[in-house]
């Protein structure tokens, strides 16, 4: 296995904050409420989606040091529960970056992104190489970026891949 450097997670967590940064600050209204690229939501809702990414890398990984100490079929089991539940969970995602696109300002999206990325960076900090590879397997049809197994290195640098992939369906002038 290649060695995961934690550095490398902490700097694209950084760019991806001041990258939200600048494209909230310069965005005008009509622009945030502008549809976005490929997705069905606005601009200001797929922000919100942007920044949901990294909320739930928080949520995932408490999940995979659980999975982790089970046997492998655990996890096997549990992603393929997962993966039987896509279609209801594409409909809660939609909505969701639907609903908190819609009811949070942008500033409040950016304040959460940043102590989201915040609360990722004291937890990375604690992470050893050990850790950083501890695994389970993944709901492979919920993402495409999720791997049918992903250490927490992994899960960690999902939030920007996720970010990334986003970034250019935004229509933001």
């Amino acid at each position: 296995m290649a060695m995961i450097d934690p550095q490398h997670i902490h700097d694209e967590m950084d760019q991806a904050y001041v990258t939200f940064a600048q494209l909230a600050r310069n965005a005008s209204r009509s622009d945030l409420n502008a549809s976005s690229d490929g997705t069905r939501w606005t601009n200001q809702q797929l922000l919100f989606h942007m920044m949901f990414g990294y909320l739930i890398v928080r949520r995932l990984l408490p999940i995979v040091r659980f999975f982790d100490r089970l046997p492998d079929r655990a996890g096997r089991s549990f992603a393929a529960v997962l993966n039987a539940a896509t279609r209801p969970f594409h409909v809660v995602n939609y909505l969701g970056s639907w609903a908190g696109g819609t009811v949070l300002s942008i500033a409040r999206i950016e304040k959460l992104l940043k102590r989201t990325i915040e609360a990722l960076h004291r937890e990375l900090g604690k992470e050893d190489e050990s850790s950083l590879r501890r695994a389970m397997h993944f709901p492979v049809g919920w993402d495409p970026y999720f791997l049918d197994t992903m250490t927490l290195g992994d899960v960690y640098h999902y939030g920007t891949q996720h970010f990334d992939h986003h970034r250019w369906q935004l229509t933001l002038a």
